[in-house]
């Protein structure tokens, strides 16, 4: 959202997501409904059942490995990522900002560039705190020189540095493992 003494200035989710082309009809369905969420009103706010959020696969490209966050409300091994802080308007920053919480890694960079490389929904399960709801989660891919830097946020925010096919392995989530075939040819 721009801001009030800004309102000239582009969006950077609506610039990032213009740019962007799906790779198949899910994919393509998944981007319309995001690309609809700015004109309903703040496309980040946590309150509404559709909102946006970003995430980053992280890579150290010398040794082809991959980095997963194991995320104790899905019972699930992912990227890391997470939602917007209030006034955050660029997923990329968002990216960004979440990849170094979850991960203490200083010098997190966009790789190959600042593309998103995935657009997906995804359904996130009901908490004490919060109803049933979705993301639009816009993916990119993100590098360190500095893997052995890596640490986690918190004692159950268990990571792990692993190649394509040990990550496919592990990972369960469908949508995860679109978005690690994807950095696969980045990486070959």
């Amino acid at each position: 959202m721009a801001m009030a003494n800004d309102l000239d200035a582009p969006d950077p989710l609506v610039e990032s997501l213009s740019r962007y082309r799906p790779l198949t009809p899910g994919e393509a369905a998944d981007l319309e409904r995001t690309l609809a969420l700015p004109a309903a009103g703040d496309p980040w706010h946590r309150s509404t059942a559709l909102h946006v959020t970003a995430s980053a696969l992280i890579v150290h490209p010398p040794t082809r490995r991959v980095l997963l966050r194991w995320h104790a409300r899905q019972q699930a091994w992912l990227q890391v990522g997470g939602h917007g802080d209030p006034g955050e308007a660029d997923p990329l920053s968002v990216a960004l900002r979440e990849g170094r919480e979850e991960t203490g890694l200083a010098d997190l960079a966009p790789w190959p560039g600042a593309e998103i490389v995935h657009v997906v929904i995804v359904p996130v399960p009901a908490a004490p705190h919060e109803a049933a709801h979705e993301h639009a989660d816009l993916r990119f891919v993100l590098t360190t020189g500095t893997p052995e830097a890596v640490r986690p946020e918190n004692p159950s925010a268990l990571l792990r540095w692993l190649s394509i096919e040990e990550a496919y392995a592990l990972t369960t989530e469908e949508n995860v493992r679109e978005t690690l075939s994807r950095v696969a040819h980045l990486l070959a």
